[in-house]
């Protein structure tokens, strides 16, 4: 077999490892290339489900704000609601503090006029204001003393004792004729059953500030806004380096071609020239640079795609985490329904107890008319005495002028039968007109049969005067009230 001329016995080898130098380019190109492709490939991927994610975390986002303002809403009602209950409660304080306030005054009032104590003393039991009987019932007078009644008819004379009840400042006053215990149990109830309206009102007070810390802790658990970045961009960004690559791997592949087909006619005995070698080492020498470019490229493909990687990572975060709100929602909204049921009892509760504390305020109003009326009557009392004392005195002193003029007329009567009898009767036979000798009959004047002689308890004249100032002050005030 003849062997080759010496120069290409050299030449051979050399390209031999050129073909082996472009060939390995040409498979590391095309690997990264392939890579390349697959990031492209998965980052379209990517970015379809980082927009299907961010999409899902919007729509959500929007159902949660939404629910949010029904929430809010929900929350205003309660407010409302309470702030209505909170009116009526305040209204009814006014209402308290004007009755328990005019309770107050006039049982002062009471505590300031005094009682004689013929009034009082020795008294019989019976009474001007008639039986006595619970608060509650019919009558009710059940708050005064039934014994120790200052309208009871005195049957002794309290003269008697005028010197020893002339210290004032032992004296009872008409308060201490009135049940103190029994305007307290009223007064008690009234305070008992408002504590209560406040208990009952507290329990759900804290509800709409509860409601606004949840709604306000959901909210700021949404995402602020989207962060996904500009997948249109970031395709494009692909772009550019992928075709680059594509170029370059077509002029790997066209080298690897050229080299491959040299080395073949070099072993078909073809001798390349010095200028031809030259090229070929030339275009080989930039196959280097040519994968650092490759690599550049496919670094910048894998930099983009790892964002698409953290924009997906991020949005399925955000999408775990909006799965938590909706079921922190879930239970808001079962909190809601519990909160709203719990108002609504309270108000019916609250509702119930302040009709019974109106109709407990009509109590105490009652008792200020009925204090009202038993001190009037009670001055009146001292006026009616007053007249009655003034009755029985004229007639006493008609009965006691009748008395005089009747023991008058009987001792002239006497004198004059004793006069005729001492002058004519010894000569008037004794058996004749036997009642001559008879002295006129004495008249006395008693009360009638069954009846006794009427007593009245002292009443001074300061008393009396004050009584009446006090009545004619009420009887021009009702006056001018009844003109209006």
């Amino acid at each position: 077999m003849a062997s080759p001329p010496p120069g290409q016995q050299t030449e051979q080898p050399h390209l031999v490892s050129l073909v082996l130098q472009s060939k390995k380019a040409l498979q590391h190109g095309q690997q990264l290339c392939s890579k390349a492709n697959s990031l492209s490939n998965a980052s379209a991927q990517c970015s379809l489900d980082v927009l299907t994610l961010d999409a899902k975390v919007k729509w959500i986002t929007e159902a949660v704000l939404e629910q949010l303002k029904l929430a809010a809403n929900v929350a205003k009602s309660i407010e409302y609601k309470r702030a209505q209950l909170d009116k009526q409660v305040k209204a009814w304080d006014v209402v308290r503090s004007k009755r328990t306030e005019a309770l107050d005054n006039i049982l002062e009032s009471l505590g300031a006029q005094l009682v004689p104590p013929g009034f009082h003393q020795s008294s019989s039991g019976s009474s001007l204001f008639g039986s006595q009987h619970s608060i509650d019932g019919k009558n009710g007078n059940a708050l005064f003393n039934a014994q120790q009644s200052p309208s009871a008819t005195v049957r002794d004379n309290p003269f008697d004792r005028h010197g020893k009840n002339a210290d004032r400042t032992k004296w009872k006053t008409l308060r201490d004729f009135v049940d103190e215990s029994a305007i307290e149990n009223v007064l008690d109830t009234l305070e008992s059953d408002r504590t209560r309206l406040d208990d009952i009102m507290a329990s759900t007070y804290d509800y709409p500030e509860t409601l606004s810390a949840a709604i306000s802790s959901i909210r700021e658990s949404l995402p602020s806004s989207s962060n996904v970045p500009s997948i249109e961009d970031i395709l494009n960004a692909q772009q550019q380096p992928s075709e680059l690559m594509a170029r370059h791997l077509s002029s790997l592949t066209s080298h690897y071609e050229q080299m491959a087909d040299a080395l073949k006619e070099s072993e078909a005995g073809e001798i390349f020239g010095e200028e031809d070698l030259q090229d070929m080492n030339r275009d080989t020498e930039e196959l280097p640079s040519i994968m650092a470019e490759l690599e550049e490229q496919v670094l910048s493909i894998e930099d983009t795609h790892q964002q698409l990687v953290t924009a997906q990572t991020t949005a399925q975060e955000r999408l775990t985490t909006q799965s938590s709100t909706l079921d922190n929602l879930d239970e808001l909204g079962e909190i809601m329904s519990d909160m709203l049921q719990k108002q609504q009892d309270v108000e019916n509760d609250c509702q119930e107890l302040l009709d019974g504390l109106q109709e407990r305020l009509l109590i105490v109003e009652d008792l200020h008319h009925r204090f009202i009326q038993y001190q009037t009557s009670f001055k009146k009392l001292l006026v009616e005495i007053g007249r009655r004392r003034q009755y029985k005195e004229a007639v006493e002193k008609v009965v006691e002028g009748m008395i005089l003029e009747l023991r008058a007329m009987t001792e002239e009567e006497r004198q004059v039968r004793e006069d005729f009898n001492a002058e004519h009767g010894r000569h008037i036979p004794e058996d004749i007109c036997l009642c001559i000798e008879n002295p006129p009959t004495r008249w006395d004047v008693v009360p009638r049969e069954g009846d006794v002689r009427e007593s009245l308890p002292e009443v001074e004249s300061d008393l009396l005067a004050q009584a009446k100032e006090k009545l004619a002050v009420v009887d021009v005030s009702s006056a001018g009230t009844e003109s209006v």
